[in-house]
């Protein structure tokens, strides 16, 4: 059974969210209104009470019938918690692990504030309480299921943000059909590759046994700073492979090292949401910059 992972306490996250807030406008609209805006496929995991029985009687699938409030002010969060975010090498700031949970409490809490609803695919539904924060980590700490990399199959509204915080070490077939699934709808999304310096530039020499956190495997290498070519180049590729799957589907794709602040990626990532809310999305915005 996979090992609970106690989240960072949320007195640094609020201090973090409320840098980046000062001086923020919020994205909250007025005169958005309650008009029905379309049915969506029920989320497992959803209350039943949503379900809306009438349209799905003329179905095989279950329905829930969306306003188009809440259609537009839906974010789903995914934070990484799989065995290789808990590596930190000795250059980082924090684990990979401690950083996306970080990022995701924070910028959940700088969308609240603004008059969004979060929610976790597959682990809690989107809500807009003040104590989102507390609401997402009991939701973790409950969880006993298997930490994944990729977010669950689900299908999100077509005017819903997701925002996937991952090492995205998978294999591209892997990605490639998350990516297909989260955007089957429409809805837009920003992936954020968060990585360890050591994953980087790979500053190993010597004898070195390289333990694999998911599988257990174990590589040895004799003389390490040999491999250190070939293992950049596998990144570039790798993140070229990434890049041009999210620019097909005019997604965001941008990678962060845990050497770096967390507000800044929180910077990014809400400066982000506000310019795809406006549909302002031009490749100045789309490139695969780090953050």
């Amino acid at each position: 059974m996979a090992k609970a992972v106690r989240s960072p306490r949320p007195c640094p996250v609020c201090r973090i969210a409320a840098n980046v807030i000062h001086g923020l406008h919020g994205r909250r609209r007025a005169g958005a209104g309650e008009s029905f805006w379309q049915y969506r496929r029920f989320v497992s995991g959803e209350p039943s009470q949503n379900v809306d029985w009438r349209r799905s009687a003329r179905d095989d699938h279950l329905y829930v019938r969306e306003q188009e409030w809440e259609a537009a002010h839906t974010v789903w969060l995914w934070p990484d918690r799989s065995p290789s975010m808990a590596f930190a090498s000795r250059q980082s700031r924090d684990s990979k692990l401690e950083r996306g949970l970080i990022v995701t409490f924070a910028l959940a809490e700088l969308l609240v504030a603004g008059g969004e609803r979060v929610g976790i695919p597959g682990l809690m539904n989107p809500t807009a309480s003040r104590s989102v924060i507390d609401k997402m980590a009991q939701a973790m700490l409950h969880d006993d299921a298997v930490r994944l990399s990729l977010p669950p199959s689900f299908v999100p509204s077509a005017l819903a943000e997701i925002v996937v915080l991952s090492d995205f070490w998978s294999p591209i077939a892997e990605i490639r059909t998350m990516l297909a699934g989260l955007s089957a709808s429409g809805a837009h999304g920003t992936l954020v590759q968060i990585v360890d310096p050591a994953e980087e530039d790979f500053p190993y020499s010597g004898r070195i046994e390289f333990v694999e956190p998911e599988g257990g495997e174990i590589i040895t290498a004799g003389r390490a700073e040999k491999w250190a070519g070939d293992y950049v180049a596998r990144v570039a590729l790798h993140r070229d492979q990434i890049r041009g799957e999210t620019n097909r589907l005019d997604w965001l794709f941008s990678t962060h090292t845990t050497s770096r602040s967390a507000a800044e990626l929180l910077l990014f990532l809400h400066s982000g949401m506000m310019v795809a809310k406006g549909s302002v999305r031009t490749s100045t915005v789309k490139v695969g910059r780090s953050a």
